[in-house]
């Protein structure tokens, strides 16, 4: 930690008395750039599916169920889907490795019609989000769930790398060839998908498994250093290899993990006995200083002093990568800790206060349900207020695309208008970038300021703004080019007469 830690954390908790007092109104203003995320839990069909694709018509009502949660999450202007992809062993895409999730169609390996993690992807980029492949990585579930998933289920083809604690299965991170299994599974995903990200859950030991079984794998491979450390450094290992891995196939993808929501004890603060360090082996700090995470989601499901001084702790010694509290919005219902809405407002004022990446939402039933007291209108109407775009990933690529050319506006009788440009290009001749549409009754158009942003992740030289109302239609435009990793050029404004 660093020496001013106290110092840092008496400010800022004092600060934070006076600026989040009144949480109904936002401390800061809208940052441009800021990942509003929401995780779409597959488990169980607990976020979605709840139909089972039987036949075309149920398969149609499936898809229709997750277009409408995107339909909503883009109304309120979140731009980050965690789009649950693997869970226990099992899959929600085509896979030759791993059976497809029984929740798909009510049973193991069956194709409900359609590859919904394509699907996915397809609908977050039509609507201007990205989209990232969530993976559960170490845990394969209890000996009912395994056995169903019958001869396809990894503990079957690769039973080396398989271990048993209490009753369910992991893979078992001490041994060599569990890092290589994984990297297929990314391989697959990112090599045949335009996925934004992978975000890796559960790559950690169960909490505080002091006799989890990998003596075997310690007495072979530990090589002097104590079982706590070797824990350490296995996660840290396969998290590298991966990395590693992904950067060379598509070096834009965002690799990012789900930790424990307190790294450890701060100086001030104690973790009272679960935090990522000890209780579960995650380095996450030293992940971030390696620089083999691109992006963290802490799940920091806590409030009041559980909350802050930990998440300035990931903020401080974050290396510069993106840090993205998760937030416990269940917590709100009635059901399940019947928290106050002022505590996710609160919290959301102090992420952008330090200068946070952004935020995750855990999970989006609770986001759009109707016992969370109103906490999706509450960010519609107060927090995202208007479109954010990704922070840029500087420590991958800092060059911007060049300025896209020769914007025409042409008003159409309909109310509409039809816009034209001529396209930029990037540094990184693998990707074409996409483009931002702005609009303004100023000229020139005031780029910096997202509440003049109209549509992003436009993949066309061709946009038609059709306003909801005759009055919203704007008098000036102004397009820019964003490559995939954040980097946005300077505005193309069009002429004028």
């Amino acid at each position: 930690m660093k020496k001013n830690h106290v110092i840092t954390i008496t400010l800022t908790t004092l600060f934070h008395c006076l600026a989040i007092a009144w949480p109904n109104t936002p401390a800061l203003s809208q940052p441009k750039q800021e990942v509003r995320a929401a995780w779409i839990t597959a488990a169980y069909g607990l976020d979605w599916p709840h139909t089972r694709a039987t036949s075309k018509a149920t398969m149609l009502r499936q898809q229709a169920e997750l277009t409408e949660i995107l339909d909503k999450l883009q109304a309120a202007h979140f731009n980050t889907i965690l789009f649950q992809t693997r869970t226990r062993g099992d899959v929600l895409y085509r896979s030759d490795i791993e059976p497809m999730n029984a929740i798909l169609t009510g049973k193991t390996g069956e194709d409900p019609g359609y590859d919904p993690l394509a699907f996915a992807i397809e609908e977050c980029h039509k609507r201007g989000m990205e989209c990232h492949a969530w993976i559960v990585a170490l845990p394969l579930g209890n000996r009912k769930h395994v056995a169903s998933l019958g001869k396809a289920s990894v503990t079957k083809k690769y039973p080396d790398i398989c271990l048993t604690y209490r009753r369910h299965m992991y893979l078992n991170a001490g041994h060599p060839q569990t890092k290589v299994y994984l990297m297929k599974l990314v391989q697959e995903i990112v090599g045949r998908y335009d996925v934004d990200g992978v975000h890796f859950d559960y790559l950690r030991y169960p909490d505080n498994a002091r006799r989890f079984p990998d003596t075997y794998d310690f007495r072979q491979y530990g090589k002097g250093r104590s079982i706590d450390q070797w824990r350490r450094d296995n996660l840290t290992e396969i998290l590298r290899y991966i990395y590693k891995g992904v950067k060379k196939m598509k070096p834009w993808v965002k690799v990012s993990s789900s930790p424990v929501g307190k790294y450890r004890d701060t100086t001030r603060y104690p973790s009272r006995g679960w935090n990522a360090y000890n209780a579960v082996y995650q380095d996450v700090q030293g992940w971030l200083g390696e620089g083999i995470q691109d992006q963290i989601y802490p799940m920091m499901y806590f409030r009041g002093n559980s909350f802050y001084p930990f998440a300035l702790d990931w903020q401080e010694q974050s290396n510069g990568r993106h840090v993205i509290p998760g937030l416990g919005i269940y917590f709100l219902h009635p059901s399940e800790g019947d928290w106050d809405m002022e505590e996710i407002e609160r919290q959301i004022n102090f992420i952008r206060a330090e200068g946070m990446a952004g935020e995750a939402h855990y999970r989006v039933a609770f986001l759009l349900g109707q016992d969370t007291q109103g906490l999706y209108n509450t960010l519609k109407e107060n927090y995202y207020t208007c479109p954010a775009l990704q922070p840029a990933m500087t420590w991958l690529d800092d060059v911007s695309p060049t300025v896209p050319s020769a914007l025409q506006v042409e008003q159409q009788a309909n109310g509409c208008a039809n816009l034209t440009w001529q396209a930029a290009t990037d540094n990184d001749t693998q990707n074409q970038p996409t483009y931002i549409i702005y609009g303004s009754d100023t000229y020139p158009v005031d780029t910096s300021n997202p509440h003049h942003i109209i549509a992003q992740g436009i993949r066309t030289t061709h946009y038609t703004y059709r306003p909801n109302f005759p009055w919203e239609m704007y008098q000036y435009f102004a397009v820019t080019a964003i490559d995939r990793y954040g980097n946005e050029s300077s505005p193309c404004q069009e002429d004028l007469p």
